[in-house]
């Protein structure tokens, strides 16, 4: 090799292994906290556009590290952490949130999974239908020389079938409609203004080629929302629980406290459907580009304004009480 040749030759550092309890110092107070301020890493090791909006969720008399949506699917999310190896304490808790939330994707994470529970997720994905999904992840920190630490999330347990749905979702993006884009241009201006304006409403950063943008609510099976449909440009709040019946319940209780002081709200029991919807409307289409900016300003007012009176019915679990 000549003295030109070897100059030529980049420059690498070495990837090192960063002791995790010196980037996390403990899973509740500071693991899961950063990770529901990032849910993107954990959403891109998935295959997800993640949001997560609530930390620490009740289930019975225990409580869920995090829940969440996959955006593109408007699908339920919920995850445990464990900074350690799997162990069948944490397993147990799996099931029980599980139980309790009813989640379409069921995530553990730990620092290294132990075969027999690899093998446990493994016969849950064979056994169970396709609504229902567990996945494993194992998470470490990683440097090169003095840089700072980086995360890094490794896929270790996934449905049989999850590989060939994320490519082929990605390859559906590779090829949109000039209105699937349109969607995706929107969403984005419109998370960045909800961002910049420090409105918590999500953790997402891109906008997806849909005509809806999800805003977790924080609680299993309702969720706000803005879209666009027949009816133009809606500001909502969908119930999307499994069972109908306490879609039902939820939606009725929630028309009894609101209807009386927001006039300009539409119910919609939508029976025989997956959902219920309480919506504020107004005229407009993707396709007006130049009206966008009104459009957003819409959106985060119409929002405000069904925020507000959910809060003065007392919060979402009061709203929805019977």
């Amino acid at each position: 090799m000549t003295a030109v040749e070897a100059e030529a030759l980049p420059q690498l550092g070495t990837l090192d292994a960063v002791d995790i309890r010196t980037v996390w110092k403990h899973e509740a107070h500071t693991f899961t906290p950063w990770l529901l301020a990032n849910a993107e890493v954990l959403g891109e090791a998935l295959g997800m556009q993640l949001s997560l909006s609530a930390a620490e969720h009740p289930v019975g008399g225990f409580s869920l590290d995090l829940m969440g949506v996959d955006e593109a699917t408007n699908e339920t999310v919920i995850i445990e952490n464990q900074l350690e190896r799997t162990d069948h304490s944490h397993l147990g808790q799996l099931l029980t949130y599980a139980g309790g939330t009813d989640p379409v994707n069921v995530v553990w994470i730990a620092t290294s999974f132990r075969e027999e529970h690899r093998s446990a997720l493994d016969w849950l994905n064979n056994r169970t239908d396709e609504n229902t999904r567990f996945f494993g992840i194992e998470i470490s920190a990683v440097r090169i020389g003095t840089s700072l630490p980086a995360p890094l999330m490794r896929l270790v347990v996934q449905p049989n079938d999850w590989g060939k749905k994320v490519k082929s979702l990605a390859q559906a993006d590779a090829t949109m409609s000039s209105k699937s884009l349109a969607y995706q241009g929107f969403w984005s201006k419109f998370l960045d203004v909800v961002r910049g304006r420090g409105l918590q409403w999500t953790t997402s950063v891109k906008g997806l080629p849909q005509n809806w943008q999800s805003l977790p609510s924080g609680m299993s099976g309702v969720s706000f929302a803005c879209t666009f449909g027949r009816l133009g440009l809606g500001s909502e709040i969908f119930f999307q629980d499994p069972d109908t019946a306490v879609n039902d319940q939820r939606f009725a209780a929630a028309r009894a406290k609101l209807e009386p002081s927001y006039p300009a709200l539409s119910f919609e029991p939508l029976a025989a459907r997956k959902g219920c919807r309480i919506a504020e409307y107004r005229t407009g289409e993707i396709t007006d580009t130049d009206d966008w900016d009104e459009y957003v300003e819409w959106f985060i007012a119409a929002q405000l304004r069904l925020r507000q009176a959910v809060s003065d019915a007392g919060g979402l679990s009061a709203l929805i009480s019977a």
